[in-house]
């Protein structure tokens, strides 16, 4: 009959329970009844074990979503090479027609190798536009799963996906939001046992973490791959951002923070708050630097700090220079 698959088990369920109701309804003996069995006892087992099987599955797709594995689903092809689907021109057509961007951007975008170190408040719009945008890859390494807390900003993850794994619940919502990029997760803590091979397979690194020992850690391996960093940071309503890349003559993170804060001048998230759009706002901004980046648009923020203040609706631009005496980067510059 060519019905969907969700039909043809709703008329199979209504037919054990019209056979079912046969047998208790109708008298013993009646020629239906005896048509069907004679007796409501296999009718019940057979919903008995139908029952069961439905649960047994229910738990597996569960658990398949969480670990974020689908046995039944091909692995993700890679990023596609050569000329664009109509489909994704027709996608794209607002790069493409814009002057700064066009064709040759929009490939940029498409052969372009971006990684998200934190798929939490500022990886979350990051990797969202990321994708939107049609950047070819995007990799996201963290060690977290989703929270009921990170549901009030963290907007790529969904309550059903509390208990997964961010990078699991952001490749779902990135690979559900457009197809023809390939997301590759990283469901461990980024550490230097494998921050340097991991960084070098990329082009250009976005760093939205909240501790200063991976900002030092992504800064240092950035410098010695000679890979543009982009870096955001959020306080309760305040966020900063700017693209530290030596080998451009720009400073790199230890230049502007040296040493990191006491714990009590730099509270967490958890500890100090953070109003909801915050990361969003910064977190765009973010993706926008990347964006230019990759595309050559516009001027990039290099030597130059953001700052928006939420609360009052301000944001001002600070110049930051390259110190010369920066252990990290100062035999890195130009």
């Amino acid at each position: 009959m060519r019905t969907p698959r969700s039909a043809r088990w709703t008329m199979i369920g209504l037919l054990l329970v019209l056979a079912i109701g046969v047998q208790l309804v109708l008298v013993d003996g009646h020629p239906l009844r005896q048509a069907t069995g004679g007796s409501a006892a296999l009718w019940l087992i057979v919903a008995g074990v139908g029952a069961v099987i439905a649960a047994y599955s229910r738990v597996i797709g569960r658990l398949r979503a969480q670990t974020g594995v689908d046995d039944e689903k091909p692995a993700q092809a890679p990023a596609r090479q050569g000329k664009f689907s109509d489909v994704e021109l027709n996608r794209y057509a607002r790069h493409i027609a814009l002057r700064e961007v066009g064709g040759a951007g929009q490939k940029a975008l498409r052969d372009a190798k971006v990684l998200v170190i934190g798929a939490g408040g500022l990886g979350a719009p990051v990797l969202q536009y990321l994708a939107a945008a049609g950047v070819g890859t995007i990799g996201v390494i963290d060690d977290d799963v989703v929270e009921n807390t990170n549901l009030q900003r963290q907007i790529i993850h969904k309550d059903a996906s509390i208990g997964m794994p961010k990078v699991f619940s952001a490749q779902m919502e990135m690979s559900a939001q457009n197809p023809f990029v390939q997301v590759r997760p990283y469901n461990r803590r980024l550490d230097d046992s494998i921050a340097p091979e991991l960084i070098a397979e990329y082009d250009l690194v976005l760093d939205g973490t909240d501790n200063f020992d991976t900002r030092y850690l992504v800064n240092a391996t950035c410098v010695a791959a000679a890979v543009p960093l982009v870096s955001g940071a959020l306080s309760q309503w305040e966020g900063q951002l700017s693209v530290f890349d030596p080998a451009h003559g720009a400073p790199c993170y230890q230049c502007i923070f040296p040493a990191a804060p006491a714990p009590h001048l730099a509270p967490s998230c958890a500890e100090a708050g953070v109003i909801g759009p915050l990361p969003g706002v910064v977190g765009a901004m973010m993706a926008m630097e990347a964006v230019k980046i990759i595309t050559g648009a516009g001027t990039v923020l290099r030597g130059q700090m953001v700052i928006y203040d939420g609360l009052y609706g301000e944001s001002r631009s600070i110049k930051v220079t390259p110190r010369a005496d920066c252990p990290v980067c100062a035999a890195a510059r130009p």
